[in-house]
């Protein structure tokens, strides 16, 4: 706990990923006071203040627990008054920043009289349908009404001086008040199980998996399916079988990494529910629908078509990588020739998107909601269809209905299926 008696850091790997944190970004003029703002929030010197206006150049990220809400990221961001060739790049990064902002702060300084910048920004959080607080700061300076502000923008105000600490509390309150409550889904697939559901997680322990780790959306799923209740049994499915004749009951559900798809689906009886991390993670972090019509693009790529291959995270590409590997084989195999591919991994994702047929996107576990569902409304918007790796994996293996069929139409209905009626030596 920190001194202001609310906040906490959240740095160890026990903690939330930063990518489920809800992402509260600070936008202002130079020297508006952004980063004395969340020092005040937070409670911590946790961003540098300087009297010389820019010192805040690339995106500032801290992952903080801010109570009633949660846990959450603070995104100090470089002044949007920044000039010269370099803070033209700065201002740029800063309006990256509005694709995985679930909230904004806009800060004022009462030393400025012309709000036409602030205008120009306001349009484009609007455009995203950002919701907006207001921050007139350095109230200890000059003291001006919120009349000033209101004419001009649509969104609540509140008058702080984050050097003295004053309405900083009044501050969190709004925070709280006007965060969205759908930056993401409640759960990763726990929504659609009765409680006391048994749920198979296949977890091949491959050359590209985490010396003595799971990777997180496996770790996520264990999670979530502990917290509602139901029973997780893991194996890799080189003990599957052996785990399903163990069983009295059919599973409900079992859940694979996408790679191994065809051999599990060859196993995993026909009556028992089938899909993959990948596919969870599209559902929590994305739009299902969007990434089943684009799996099915897959059928129309033909050689010398470009395609897009986009990773939230970067790595050390291994043998047989996923992105840069198999999944382009794969393709293809499909197009009957060889395609034009690009790979992009972290924040580098193309602005411009029509000289592709097809973009293929990992599960986007390292990305948070809004900063998928950003990439996803591009795509549509430039009409290049947009799928995710779990499923170009389960249209190739044939099964990308049966994949998806327990979603239905996400009504969140418990999933019902004949597992608990079936004994294993029937199903197998």
């Amino acid at each position: 706990m920190t001194p202001s008696g609310s906040l906490k850091g959240c740095d160890d790997m026990n903690e939330t990923p930063r990518a489920n944190r809800l992402h509260i970004a600070v936008f202002g003029r130079r020297n508006a006071g952004k980063s004395s703002l969340i020092n005040a929030i937070t409670g911590q010197e946790v961003a540098l203040v300087s009297k010389h206006p820019g010192t805040t150049t690339d995106p500032v990220y801290k992952a903080m627990e801010l109570l009633p809400l949660g846990p959450v990221v603070f995104i100090d961001t470089a002044g949007l008054d920044d000039t010269g060739d370099l803070g033209r790049l700065r201002v740029k990064k800063t309006l990256a920043v509005m694709d995985k902002t679930d909230l904004a702060l806009m800060v004022f300084s009462p030393e400025n009289s012309s709000f036409d910048l602030e205008k120009e920004w306001y349009e484009k959080l609007r455009e995203r349908k950002i919701p907006i607080i207001g921050v007139v700061n350095k109230v200890d300076i000059k003291d001006t009404g919120i009349d000033k502000y209101s004419k001009d923008f649509d969104f609540p105000f509140v008058k702080v001086s984050a050097k003295e600490g004053t309405n900083i509390w009044k501050l969190k309150e709004m925070i709280s008040q006007y965060a969205p409550s759908n930056f993401e889904l409640p759960a990763l697939i726990g929504d659609i199980l009765k409680p006391k559901s048994q749920v198979i997680l296949v977890t091949p322990q491959d050359i590209q998996a985490p010396k003595n780790r799971l990777i997180l959306p496996q770790v996520q799923t264990i999670r979530d399916l502990l917290d509602h209740n139901c029973m997780a049994l893991v194996a890799k499915d080189t003990e599957l079988e052996d785990l399903l004749q163990s069983l009295k009951w059919l599973p409900d559900l079992v859940i694979t990494d996408s790679q191994i798809f065809h051999r599990v689906n060859e196993i995993v009886p026909e009556n028992v529910p089938l899909t993959s991390f990948s596919i969870i993670m599209s559902r929590y972090k994305g739009e299902l629908g969007t990434f089943i019509k684009g799996a099915h693009a897959i059928d129309e790529l033909k050689p010398g078509d470009r395609v897009l291959i986009a990773e939230a995270c970067t790595h050390h590409p291994l043998e047989n990588d996923i992105g840069r590997q198999k999944l382009p084989a794969l393709l293809e195999k499909k197009a009957g020739g060889k395609l034009e591919i690009d790979v992009k991994a972290g924040a580098d994702f193309p602005e411009d998107l029509t000289p592709y047929r097809l973009i293929l996107h990992c599960g986007s576990c390292m990305l948070n909601r809004k900063q998928m569902l950003s990439r996803i409304i591009r795509a549509i918007q430039q009409d290049v269809p947009i799928t995710n790796y779990g499923m170009a994996f389960a249209h190739a293996a044939g099964i990308l209905k049966r994949a998806t069929s327990m979603f239905g139409q996400e009504s969140g209905s418990p999933l019902t299926t004949g597992g608990r009626h079936d004994k294993v030596s029937e199903g197998l």
